[in-house]
């Protein structure tokens, strides 16, 4: 008996439909294409930057159904945490410090309901990353100017995501979340060991003055997803998607010609990679390539191979120490609070 034989086109259709969220990726165009557009026109690169902030809106708004009260809630954590670690960037120990104090309570807020793991990530990853891409390379006066830059123009991010939300309120039929989730009954261990990772790679980055260093601190926080081994699985699944991705995209780079249009098209492909795809390995491989394009759109790409790669492990071996070492004292306490005597 024949079998009938699939054609490559539908089988490659059925691999999009299932890899690709379709409709987050039309959403998140509708709110990162517009910023992306004005960058290209203006030619003013913190907008490029103001696009993290949209998608970073976005995915807590969608997956957890926000009202707009609360994405305006989000968004004012933000610019407060971002606001708080750019301004302390200077005083090394007080910027660590602080960046571990962010990571705690991005985790932290579980306490309160178990989805707003979600939320927490996005107010740190976006505050951190930030923080530290505006400063990489310039000036104080410049690195002012780009952060006044992307805090006067937020609103619009804002304003964008909340439109996505009320016309999938009122078109969709999205109801507004009722609640977030239980409580989580061990919401410390992991706060605390996400503390630990993030100060450890801040401490890092400041004293070896790392380029970049704002992947190594996103990927020690990133890995801490539960267990070790459920962080470990995290971490291969990091390492895979930038040992991959980012060669790639060097190759890719090196072949096309450089450009200001294919520049803000990379970072607009690495910007919804965040939120489009179903799988994390095939987001997060996808991300690094088109970071490592930007990048050689930009003329920066050499060496970013390596210090992409070794940024992610690095990262990820701190988040792995830090969960090691929290479950190891807390079986400790448990076992002396149990103990008689």
């Amino acid at each position: 008996m024949n079998l009938p034989t699939v054609p490559p086109a539908a089988r490659l259709g059925d691999f999009l439909s299932r890899e690709i969220k379709t409709g987050e990726l039309l959403r998140a165009l509708v709110v990162v294409g517009p910023i992306v557009a004005a960058y290209f026109l203006t030619r003013e690169p913190a907008l490029l930057n103001l696009g993290l902030i949209a998608v970073s809106l976005l995915i807590p708004a969608l997956k957890l159904r926000l009202p707009s009260k609360m994405i305006a809630l989000h968004y004012l954590s933000i610019l407060l945490t971002f606001g708080t670690l750019f301004l302390a960037a200077p005083i090394k120990p007080l910027f660590v410090a602080l960046t571990a104090l962010a990571g705690f309570l991005a985790v932290a807020v579980t306490r309160y309901g178990d989805n707003l793991r979600t939320l927490g990530n996005w107010v740190f990853i976006p505050a951190v990353y930030l923080a530290c891409e505006v400063r990489e390379g310039v000036s104080a006066a410049e690195a002012l100017r780009h952060a006044g830059i992307i805090v006067a123009t937020s609103p619009v991010a804002l304003a964008l995501v909340c439109g996505v939300r009320i016309y999938d309120q009122r078109r969709r039929g999205d109801a507004v979340a009722s609640s977030y989730g239980p409580p989580s009954a061990e919401w410390f261990l992991p706060a605390a060991a996400t503390a630990v990772a993030v100060f450890a790679a801040a401490a890092l980055v400041e004293i070896l003055d790392l380029a970049q260093g704002q992947w190594v601190m996103w990927s020690a926080a990133s890995v801490i997803v539960g267990d070790l081994s459920a962080s470990t699985g995290k971490l291969k699944q990091r390492a895979i998607g930038a040992f991959v991705g980012v060669p790639l995209g060097f190759l890719a780079g090196f072949e096309l010609p450089v450009g200001r249009a294919g520049y803000a098209l990379a970072v607009l492909g690495a910007t919804l990679t965040l939120i489009s795809f179903s799988r994390y390995i095939v987001g997060f491989g996808l991300r690094c390539f088109f970071i490592a394009l930007a990048a050689s759109f930009a003329g920066g790409a050499s060496g970013i191979a390596e210090e992409r790669v070794a940024n992610v492990i690095t990262g990820g071996a701190f988040g792995l120490i830090a969960v090691a070492l929290t479950e190891i004292v807390w079986l400790r306490v448990r076992r002396k609070a149990r103990s008689p005597g």
